[in-house]
C-alpha cells in the first residue's frame, strides 16, 4: 500500500543551513545548492522512516500549517526524489492526476505554498576561492585573482 511508505530524507554528504522561511542545502556528491520552502523543508525534516505520508500532513495540519493533506506531501516528497534528497526511491501518489493538474488543485484550493525546491550548480571551491566581491576597496588587494584594487558599487574588483 503507498500510504503505508515511511520516506527517508538523505542526510549524508549534505551541508545544511536553516534559514527562517526555507531550507538550505548543499549536496557534496553533486555540487549543488538546494533551496527547499518552507512547506518542503518541513515534509523533509519530517521523513524519518517513521512517518508515513498519512502521519506527515497531519502533523503539518496540526502545526498550524492549514491546507496541507496528502496531496502536498506526495508533490513534495516527489521534488525531494528529484533531487536525491531521499535515502531511497518512494512510489509517489499523485492520486492518478499530472504534476500539473495536482499544482493547479493544490493553488485553488489552498493558502500553503506549493512545495518548491531551487536548484542551482554552487562554483567549485577553487573558483569560489578566486570570487573577486568585495565590500570595500580593502577587500581587493587581499585577493591575488583580482584584476583591480577598487571595489565597484556592485561587490565587485574592477579596474
Amino acid at each position: 500500500m503507498k500510504n503505508s511508505q515511511r520516506p527517508i530524507a538523505r542526510k549524508k554528504d549534505l551541508v545544511i543551513q536553516k534559514m527562517p522561511d526555507e531550507l538550505l542545502v548543499y549536496d557534496m556528491d553533486t555540487g549543488r545548492a538546494h533551496c527547499l520552502n518552507q512547506t518542503v523543508a518541513q515534509v523533509w525534516e519530517a521523513c524519518d522512516g517513521k512517518n508515513s505520508v498519512a502521519d506527515i500532513a497531519e502533523s503539518m495540519e496540526e502545526n498550524s500549517v492549514a491546507g496541507v493533506n496528502e496531496d502536498i506531501v506526495w508533490l513534495a516528497i516527489d521534488q525531494l526524489q528529484n533531487h536525491a534528497l531521499l535515502e531511497k526511491s518512494a512510489e509517489i501518489s499523485l492520486s492518478g492526476q499530472s504534476r500539473r493538474d495536482l499544482i493547479k488543485k493544490i493553488g485553488f484550493a489552498s493558502a500553503v505554498a506549493i512545495p518548491v525546491i531551487a536548484s542551482l550548480a554552487a562554483p567549485s571551491s577553487a573558483l569560489a576561492a578566486a570570487s573577486c566581491s568585495c565590500v570595500s576597496d580593502g577587500d581587493c588587494g587581499t585577493q591575488p585573482a583580482c584584476p583591480s584594487t577598487a571595489c565597484n558599487m556592485n561587490g565587485v574588483c574592477a579596474p
